[in-house]
Parts: structure tokens; C-alpha cells; sequence
């Protein structure tokens, strides 16, 4: 078989998780912090964009009846894919921290009643439930998430805006005091004389559904994936939704049969706390994806593997290569050239790899390590396509390729993540295009013509997004560097900034 044949069968699989979850289990990763969330010790799923938290949340669905066996009932409370569920709540937002808060509870609720009908859990309290959600036409057959999501909303404002209210209870003429209320479910705890007429609180109801659950020996796994595109639109609201979802997560905290797990980039989590957040220090079932070399590798090695050419070509057999971490290194450079770059003291190829797709935050992720490797298979193909002759020895790729893979990285993270999330900081960005790579105020200050004070508060959402990363010298002198992953798209020039001055 040929390079070029080998190389045209050749797949590393999406670089989202969305777009492959029937194939995700077979190169997944099978890391301790993965084994720490399988097992229900971790509530919240912290990590960086691409760093595999939609992976985890689409393995825990894809292990629904796996889960089923062990009395695990997984929700799903975000579309995996496709329109986010809360994407219509932009137009038409909670306009009060109260509304925020029932509104989770209430679209929680929703979940679980609709799960005890789907289940068939017929025990008192789930009755009882069922009952109450009915009564108020929270239960809707055949409804999105996304119409859940506005029914509870509606729900909530009727219950919290004072002219529904009024018209709820039924205000005398005369005396101006409530006369009756015709909902049964109500935000505070009921007095006697309505609890005597079957009036519940929503924090009742949730504790007669964790009893429902628990007489049934089952535990509801409630699961929150793409909370980073739910309220693009709106920053204030993503951190008002946000916070209040994190509230009525330690509200839930105490009902041992429903959990709420909630996967949630760093940067938005590192955002909605930077004012303060008191709540913060009780969140404690936690965990911050992380990746290392050898999980990186391993990663991409089990991509490999799931091609047939490629493992015919190379005459070996998957799982010998992946019980043994010396023969996955092996392997990797048995396809791809030892150096991208020539010189005894340059890098090998994996490492080049990592430190051309880290961002200022210093952190790698799966996510752009393989758009790497997809873009230089693709500038490897054409390569052959157009008469270039195969590479030397038993690799398929030559290092010019991965060459081209960045800078088509780099096209991608720039315009379609920077850009795209941060459309502020655009301009300031474009103004950098030939510039050096190490900048200081004073040259960033006549770069984009502002005054300091308005360059270093530019500089440190910079850095906040990983586009700059803070360095200080031995002398204490501070400097602001620019990784590889965006030098590329801006066409950026290796060294320090001069200004006016030094000129």
C-alpha cells in the first residue's frame, strides 16, 4: 500500500465531541479524574475550551445503561448538540436573582417528574409530584428542552412578578387583602392554613422527589455541558445564570439522590468569581481537567489506532501497542519525522506539537493538538497529490507539513475562538498583526494609541483569555509574550518591542 493511499484512509476523528460521540469511547482516555467522575465524587467539571469536558459529559450518556445498573439515572439538561436549550432565555431573561434560582429548581423538577413518568416510578412521592407539576402544566408531552425551559420560565414569573401575583390570588375589592390562590405551588414555605390546602414550596417538592428516588434506591444524575454558548450574547446574564445555578447547586447539596453535575470552562468560571463569589469555597466536589504528555500521546495514539490502513501498513496490533507507552512513542515517530526543526537542541516533534498549541494560560488541550495533526495530513496529501516525493523511510509526514497544520491552527484559534467569544478585543488584536512578539505598555500603548491606564486594563483581559502570557524578568521588568499557537495568522516577528524611544 502506498504513502499517499494510507494517508487519504487516514482519520483522526472530529475535534469536537459533539460531532463524534458514537466513536468517542473507543480512543477515550481513561484517566483517574474520568474514574474519580464515574464513580459520583465529582460534582464539577472545570477545564479549559477543548479540554475534554463535552467528552465527559457525552461518555456519561453514552454510559446511561451501564449508569442504569448501578441505580444511576442520567439527565440530560443541555442539548449535547445543536441550538443550546437555554439560547431563547437571552431575549427574555430573569430579571431578579430569586427568578434565576426558581427558575433552575423549577426546570430541575421538570426533569425529574418527566423522568419518574418515562421510568414508570409510581411510589407515593413521585406521584405526589408528578401530581403537583401536572396540576401546573410543567410536565409537557413531547416538548424540547428549549420549551421546558420557557414553560418554567413563564411558571417563574408568574409566581414573582407582583401583577401576576395579584391576579393569582384574587386581591378583595374592597379590603385589598388576599382572598384565595389558585396555584398550589409557591416559592416560601406555606403558612398552616395553606400547607392545609395543599399549597408546597418548589424546595418542598425537590424533597419529595430525593424521597421518591431514594425508595427506589436510585440516584438522578442531572447533566449541564455548553454553558460557555448558552448566554454568548449577554456576559451579565451568563454570570447572573451562572451564579444562581451554583446557589441552587449547594441548595441541592443536602439531597443525597440528586446531583447536579455542571461542566464549565475555567476562564467563565474564573470570570463569574472574580468579583467575589462567597458560595465559591463550599464547592468542593471538584476537579480541573489536566492533561500531561504521556495522556496526550496516548490520546492521539488511540486515534491512530482506530485506522485499519494504518495499522496494516505499520504491521501492528492495537492492543500491544497500547499496553506498553514506550511502544505508543514508538509508534508516533515511526509516522511523523523525530524534529519539525532542525538542530541538535531543538525539540522532538511530539514536544514541538505541545508548545506551538498552548495558549498564555500554559495549558494544553486535546482540542488543538488535533486540528494539528488533521491540518498537516492535509497539507501532507496534497503535497503527494501534487508530485512531491514520499517521505524518507517509514514516516508518512514531513516536517514542512506540520508547519502548514499550525498555521492553519493558529487561522482557526484566532477567528474562530478569539474573535468569534470576544469580539472586543478584535480590533486590539488586528493592530498586532507584524508586530514582535514580546510587547511591553509602553510599545502596546502606541500600538493601539491609548493611554496606559487603558492599555494595561486591554493587556489584562489579554491575558484572561490566554492570548498574552505575563512574564517578569530576573531585573523585575515585566513583559507580555505572545504564544506560537497565534503568531502564525498575525504573521508576528520573533522578538522584543521597540518604542519610539528606543528607536
Amino acid at each position: 500500500m502506498k504513502k499517499q493511499e494510507v494517508l487519504s484512509q487516514m482519520s483522526l476523528g472530529a475535534t469536537i465531541s459533539e460531532d463524534e460521540a458514537r466513536q468517542l469511547e473507543k480512543y477515550f482516555v481513561n484517566t483517574n479524574q474520568w474514574q474519580r467522575i464515574l464513580a459520583g465524587d465529582v460534582d464539577i467539571v472545570y477545564g479549559p475550551k477543548g479540554s475534554g469536558k463535552s467528552a465527559i459529559y457525552a461518555m456519561l450518556n453514552n454510559k446511561k445503561l451501564e449508569l442504569f445498573d448501578r441505580n444511576i439515572l442520567i439527565i440530560l439538561a443541555e442539548n449535547p448538540r445543536g441550538t443550546p436549550a437555554f439560547k431563547d432565555l437571552v431575549a427574555d431573561p430573569p430579571t431578579t436573582e430569586e427568578q434565576f434560582r426558581a427558575l433552575w429548581k423549577t426546570y430541575f423538577l421538570m426533569l425529574i417528574g418527566n423522568l419518574f413518568k418515562e421510568e414508570g416510578i409510581k411510589n407515593d412521592e413521585a406521584l405526589k409530584l408528578v401530581k403537583y407539576l401536572e396540576d401546573e402544566k410543567l410536565i409537557p408531552r413531547d416538548q424540547s428542552l428549549s420549551a421546558y425551559i420557557k414553560i418554567a420560565m413563564d411558571f417563574v414569573k408568574r409566581l414573582t412578578t407582583p401583577e401576576a401575583l395579584e391576579t393569582e390570588v384574587g386581591l378583595n375589592p374592597i379590603t385589598g387583602t388576599p382572598e384565595s390562590f389558585k396555584g398550589r405551588i409557591i416559592l416560601k414555605e406555606p403558612s398552616a392554613k395553606q400547607s392545609e390546602d395543599g399549597i408546597v414550596s418548589i424546595d418542598k417538592l425537590v424533597s419529595i422527589a430525593n424521597l421518591a428516588l431514594e425508595k427506589e434506591k436510585f440516584f438522578a444524575w442531572i447533566l449541564l455541558d455548553r454553558l460557555d454558548v448558552a448566554f454568548t450574547e449577554n456576559v451579565l446574564l451568563e454570570e447572573n445564570a451562572l451564579r444562581a445555578l451554583f446557589k441552587v447547586y449547594l441548595d441541592l447539596a443536602a439531597f443525597d439522590h440528586i446531583k447536579i453535575k455542571v461542566f464549565l470552562r475555567t476562564d467563565i468560571w474564573n470570570r463569574i468569581t472574580k468579583g467575589g463569589f462567597r458560595e465559591a469555597s463550599h464547592i468542593t466536589r471538584h476537579v480541573t481537567i489536566s492533561w500531561d504528555l504521556q495522556s496526550l500521546l496516548n490520546l492521539i495514539i488511540r486515534r491512530i489506532l482506530q485506522n485499519e490502513s494504518l495499522n496494516k501498513y505499520y504491521e501492528i496490533k492495537p492492543e500491544e501497542i497500547l499496553s506498553d507507552a514506550g511502544k505508543q512513542r514508538e509508534l508516533f515517530y515511526r509516522i511523523y519525522p523525530k524534529k519539525v526543526d532542525v538542530g541538535d537542541k531543538k525539540p522532538e516533534t511530539f514536544i514541538w506539537m505541545l508548545s506551538r498549541t498552548v495558549d498564555g494560560i500554559r495549558k494544553n488541550a486535546p482540542r488543538e493538538l488535533i486540528q494539528l495533526l488533521s491540518f498537516a495530513k492535509d497539507s501532507q496529501l496534497r503535497k503527494l497529490e501534487m508530485g512531491e516525493g514520499d517521505p524518507e523511510g517509514e514516516a508518512l509526514f514531513v516536517n514542512t507539513s506540520i508547519k502548514d497544520g499550525l498555521k492553519e491552527v493558529s487561522k482557526v484559534r484566532l477567528t474562530q475562538t478569539l474573535f468569534a467569544e470576544y469580539p472586543e478585543v478584535r480590533e486590539f488584536l488586528l493592530k498586532l498583526k507584524n508586530q514582535k512578539t514580546q510587547q511591553n505598555i509602553k510599545a502596546l500603548s502606541e500600538i493601539w494609541n491609548l493611554e496606559y491606564s487603558e492599555t494595561e486594563k486591554i493587556v489584562e483581559e489579554l491575558i484572561e483569555i490566554g492570548f498574552f502570557e505575563k512574564r517578569t524578568s530576573k531585573e523585575g521588568e515585566t513583559s507580555y509574550w505572545v504564544p506560537f499557537l497565534y503568531r502564525d495568522e498575525l504573521d508576528m516577528v520573533q522578538g522584543a518591542a521597540e518604542t519610539s524611544e528606543d528607536q
